[in-house]
């Protein structure tokens, strides 16, 4: 079984996390190296999660291995939601805070230029319903290199509607689509598993612990 992905408590603001790099340095951080399928990824693919908090919400940051052109676009947005974004290069957070209730749970986006989407999603059956509306108030900072993308954002409890406590366990995802065409990639820390590539898969999330 695999092991729950550890967010640490940190004591510094939620906004110094975006660019403070000392305050990661006790985060613990978890590689990805599967596509959606459960098949290894290539190494010049895999990418790393790590996530802190605190009592006015919680952070995350990717640090993604660049191996090809990024496929992003030319011109981002970085003001409003960009809808979409799951066509170019990006990684994604899903996260569901009832852990008995996974299929209403919540997918965040972020991209190497600083482009984001939020979206609050809910399952009726097997129909999926996206609230295009919804609106988290997450911030973003990307900062890239040859080899390299770090993506981070910060999201406030409001776009839950509740605060964890030290031991809480939501649910969800860590994930990353990467390159184009045929060979475009699908990472995922809990793999999906599906025939065709699909994040969208609630039972396969894995735990997310609140640590002290």
């Amino acid at each position: 079984m695999t092991s729950p992905f550890q967010i640490s408590k940190s004591d510094a603001s939620l906004d110094s996390l975006l660019n403070d790099d000392s305050a990661w340095k006790s985060a613990s951080t978890v590689e990805i190296k599967t596509y959606w399928s459960g098949l290894a990824a290539p190494r010049h693919r895999h990418f790393t999660a790590a996530g802190l908090w605190n009592e006015y919400g919680i952070a995350i940051r990717f640090i993604a291995a660049q191996g090809e052109p990024r496929i992003v676009s030319r011109t981002p947005c970085l003001t409003e939601k960009t809808v979409g974004l799951w066509d170019r290069d990006v990684c994604e957070l899903f996260l569901a805070p009832d852990s008995q209730n996974t299929s209403r749970y919540f997918e965040f986006e972020l991209a190497p230029t600083g482009e984001w989407l939020d979206v609050a999603i809910n399952y009726e059956g097997f129909e999926r319903q996206s609230d295009w509306n919804y609106w988290s108030g997450m911030k973003t900072l990307s900062v890239n290199s040859e080899v390299e993308s770090v993506m981070t954002a910060t999201i406030p409890w409001t776009a839950f509607g509740q605060i964890p406590t030290a031991g809480s366990i939501w649910m969800g995802n860590l994930l990353r689509c990467v390159g184009e065409g045929p060979d475009r990639g699908y990472l995922a820390w809990m793999p999906t598993r599906t025939s065709e590539p699909n994040f969208h898969v609630p039972s396969a999330f894995g735990k997310i612990e609140f640590k002290d």
